[in-house]
C-alpha cells in the first residue's frame, strides 16, 4: 500500500504543478456545456497522471473522467478526476483540486484529493485512517443539524438542478450556513478535516467522490450512496460527519 500511495502522491503533485503554473493564464477550452466547461488542461492533467501510474503499474485499469485507459479487467481500478472545479479553475477562481483513488475489485482502499494552489494533500488509506498533510484528521463533533455548515452540489442537468434547489432550500432552513463552492471532492475533503459537516448532491459522477468518500469513512464520517440504475459511475449522495440526521434533506 505504502507504494501505492507514494506513486500516486508523485502523480497528484506533478499533476498540480501543471494546474498551478497554468493557473489565470486564460486555459485553452476543449468543450462548452450550458453548465460545464472542459478544458484541454483537464485532458494533459490526467494523461500526466495516466503515465504516472501506469509506468508502474502497466496491468492496472485508469477510469478517468477525460476517458479510460489500461487493462480494463484488471482487480485496480484507479478513478481519477484530473481538475474537480474546472470552471472555477477557468474563470479564475481559486478553488479547485485532484481527485485519485485506487479500488482493488471495486472496494476503495486509497484516496488522495490536492488542492495545488495552496499545497494541502488530504490522504486516507483503508483501516488507516486519513490524514491532511501527513497529520491525522478527524470529523467534526457537532450533532445538531443548526449548528452544522452544508455543502450543497447544484448538478448540471435540468432535474438534478431542480432536486438541489429543493434540498437547498430545506436544508438552509435546518443549517447555520450552505456552501455551494464548485468542487465536490473538496467539499468532502472539509468534511474529512471537520470544516464542513453534511454534503448533499442527487447526481454526482463517481470520479468526483471516490477518493472523498473513502477520506470521510476513514476520519470517521459516513457516506451513502445511490447509483443510478441506467448510469454507470453516476450516483446521488449524502455524505456526512456521522452524527446527524440527514434522512430527510436528500
Amino acid at each position: 500500500m505504502l507504494t501505492y500511495l507514494n506513486i500516486a502522491e508523485k502523480a497528484i503533485r506533478k499533476a498540480g504543478a501543471l494546474l498551478k503554473s497554468n493557473f489565470e493564464q486564460s486555459p485553452e477550452v476543449a468543450h462548452v456545456e450550458q453548465h460545464d466547461i472542459k478544458l484541454k488542461i483537464d485532458v494533459a492533467s490526467q494523461n500526466l497522471i495516466t503515465d504516472e501510474i501506469l509506468m508502474s503499474y502497466p496491468d492496472h485499469m485508469i477510469l478517468g473522467e477525460e476517458g479510460n485507459a489500461g487493462n480494463e479487467n484488471s482487480e485496480y481500478r484507479w478513478i481519477v478526476d484530473p481538475i474537480d472545479g474546472t470552471v472555477n479553475y477557468y474563470y479564475g477562481i481559486p478553488h479547485f483540486c485532484i481527485s485519485i483513488a485506487l479500488q482493488k475489485s471495486k472496494e476503495t482502499i486509497l484516496g488522495l484529493i490536492y488542492e495545488p494552489l495552496l499545497d494541502k494533500l488530504w490522504t486516507a488509506e483503508l483501516g488507516k485512517g486519513a490524514r491532511y498533510n501527513d497529520e491525522k484528521i478527524k470529523v467534526s463533533n457537532r450533532d445538531q443539524l443548526s449548528s452544522s455548515i452544508m455543502y450543497v452540489g447544484p448538478g448540471k442537468t435540468a432535474s438534478s438542478l431542480s432536486a438541489s434547489m429543493k434540498t437547498f432550500i430545506n436544508a438552509s432552513s435546518q443549517a447555520r450556513k450552505m456552501r455551494l463552492m464548485g468542487s465536490a471532492a473538496l467539499g468532502m475533503a472539509y468534511i474529512a478535516s471537520g470544516k464542513f459537516d453534511v454534503y448533499l448532491e442527487s447526481r454526482i459522477s463517481l470520479w468526483d467522490i471516490a477518493a472523498g468518500k473513502l477520506l470521510i469513512e476513514e476520519a470517521g464520517g459516513a457516506v451513502e450512496l445511490v447509483e443510478y440504475k441506467d448510469e454507470p459511475n453516476v450516483y446521488s449522495i449524502r455524505a456526512q460527519n456521522g452524527k446527524l440526521d440527514i434522512s430527510g434533506l436528500i
